[in-house]
């Protein structure tokens, strides 16, 4: 087994399967096949990345992916009716997952979404091992891949770029550009945003909220609408202002909530869809103890997991070590809001 960030595949270039089928393709072809999709807007890429796509927990028990309670969330989900599933992002502990186990938690996704598209995180702190994580993605039968410019060393816009051109050369799936400067303490500028959303390849990019303010939040987003090919989707994240986003006009909702109980965020992207901002704003209000709550404890993916080990859809404790969890106390206030919303069917 290769090092714990690397991922399964044996290194870059051993699965570039010809897009359309018959022998592998150069990186030349690749590169000239999806400027043609960039040039003529792909349907498939598009829908694929709208509406609402739900970012799963991948459960642990004894420090071990716990495959039958990772397989029920997806098939949940799939279920639920969400637009796309996407697995491995950081709800999805893909930063503390070896490479194999991110390579089975990949197959698993797909082969329990039915359907339903799967976007499979791929960063990584080394090139190298981001393109061993791409084939293993395309290996599983990936829709779309989700790209965050890990590091330990802070990059320059220039090596995060380089990042980007790189897996767009040398693969066709589409791309998530993965904006969380919480996680990986890099910012996107608007020019980066720009120059990577021209490279081909690129379906989509996952933006960190909006403004608060709604007139502030539809300038925010035609900024970059502006800025990037009508092809390229934008994607709200931050759960809090989900509702927000959609109505500020972003194209899809990359929730992690909907991960676990996609009901209320597909009403409030349904609603936000066929133009009712009152009932989607409603629904946000509705569950404001909730994001309360990601705000109080440090972000969303402690809140989550309770909340997935408190309505019996993992066990307890479910996340990897070193993170502990919420305390007793902290759950109980998980369990209080639970039942003031009446989660997880409310």
């Amino acid at each position: 087994m290769g090092p714990p960030s690397a991922c399964a595949g044996g290194g870059p270039g051993l699965f570039l399967a010809h897009p359309l089928g018959g022998p592998a393709a150069t990186p030349q072809e690749k590169h000239d096949l999806t400027q043609q999709l960039h040039r003529t807007g792909v349907s498939s890429r598009s829908s694929t990345f709208t509406g609402l796509s739900a970012f799963p927990l991948t459960p642990l028990v004894d420090d071990q992916v716990d495959e039958g309670a990772f397989a029920g969330l997806v098939g949940r989900l799939a279920r639920a009716g969400v637009d796309s599933i996407t697995v491995l992002g950081s709800t999805g502990s893909y930063a503390y997952l070896t490479g194999r186990e991110r390579a089975r938690v990949a197959r698993l996704a797909v082969e329990h979404a039915g359907a339903t598209p799967v976007i499979v995180g791929v960063g990584a702190l080394r090139t190298s091992h981001v393109l061993a994580c791409v084939e293993d993605a395309e290996a599983a039968g990936a829709a779309g891949l989700l790209l965050a410019p890990m590091s330990y060393q802070p990059l320059t816009d220039d090596e995060v770029f380089e990042l980007f051109r790189t897996v767009t050369e040398h693969f066709s799936l589409p791309v998530v550009v993965y904006d969380n400067p919480g996680t990986t303490h890099f910012t996107f500028s608007l020019d980066l945003y720009a120059r990577i959303a021209a490279l081909p390849g690129i379906a989509s990019i996952k933006i960190p909220g909006v403004p608060t303010d709604p007139v502030a939040a539809r300038a925010h987003v035609a900024a970059i609408r502006a800025a990037v090919p009508e092809t390229v989707t934008i994607g709200v994240s931050g759960d809090a202002l989900g509702a927000a986003g959609l109505l500020a006009g972003c194209d899809v909702w990359y929730s992690v909530i909907a991960g676990t109980l996609p009901a209320p965020p597909l009403r409030i992207t349904r609603a936000a869809q066929r133009g009712d901002a009152a009932e989607a704003l409603a629904e946000s209000r509705r569950l404001a103890p909730l994001w309360d709550l990601f705000a109080e404890f440090g972000g969303s993916l402690r809140v989550t997991a309770a909340i997935a080990e408190e309505v019996g859809l993992v066990r307890a404790p479910s996340l990897p070590l070193p993170i502990l969890g919420l305390d007793r106390e902290q759950r109980a206030r998980v369990v209080e809001v639970i039942e003031k919303l009446r989660l997880p069917d409310g």
